[in-house]
């Protein structure tokens, strides 16, 4: 990708909200008998950290009290600590109850990760589309950059553009179109 073009979202990039749904109802029919793996495709969607980062958890990036989980940045992204909801923390605590000493929370490699997602993915799109589902989601409620920008961990805020970008000009277009 040369550096004049800058990066394009849309819609095969990231999940619709009835992708949303197919895929947490997949996840809640699953949970009881793929707990493990239902509960890291849910961090993967809630967090929008990327794969590896999750992967890369340990128990000591929970914060009890605040329910969050800090995240150690790749990719020259920043740390963060993200909430969770509820819910999820919970999950991830009951997850990471079963790790012994050190070890990650989710001790699987990426591309054993490819494959779950394979198995549990409502339609055809790759694993990161979870991450760009979140900072979708998080822009739609908060239309502020600066918050998805803290969320991504991006230290630029030029790579947070392109959410802004894409539903700006999808909502310019409905208005004018419909």
């Amino acid at each position: 990708m040369s550096s004049s073009k800058r990066y394009a979202l849309n819609k095969n990039k990231y999940l619709l909200e009835a992708e949303v749904d197919r895929l947490n109802h997949i996840l809640d029919s699953f949970q009881l008998k793929d707990a493990r793996n239902c509960t890291l495709l849910w961090m993967l969607l809630h967090c929008g950290a990327r794969a590896q980062e999750v992967l890369n958890l340990r128990p000591e990036d929970l914060n009890v009290y605040e329910q969050s989980i800090f995240i150690r940045g790749l990719k020259g992204s920043n740390d963060r600590e993200i909430p969770l909801p509820t819910w999820l923390f919970q999950k991830l605590e009951a997850q990471a109850m079963r790790t012994k000493g050190e070890a990650p929370i989710f001790p699987i490699t990426y591309n054993r990760l490819r494959q779950i997602w394979t198995l549990y993915r409502p339609v055809h799109k790759k694993l990161h589309a979870l991450r760009h589902t979140f900072a979708i989601r998080l822009f739609k409620k908060t239309k502020d950059l600066r918050l998805i920008q803290v969320a991504l961990g991006h230290r630029n805020i030029t790579n947070t553009m392109i959410y802004a970008d894409y539903i700006y000009s999808q909502e310019e277009l409905r208005k004018l179109i419909l």
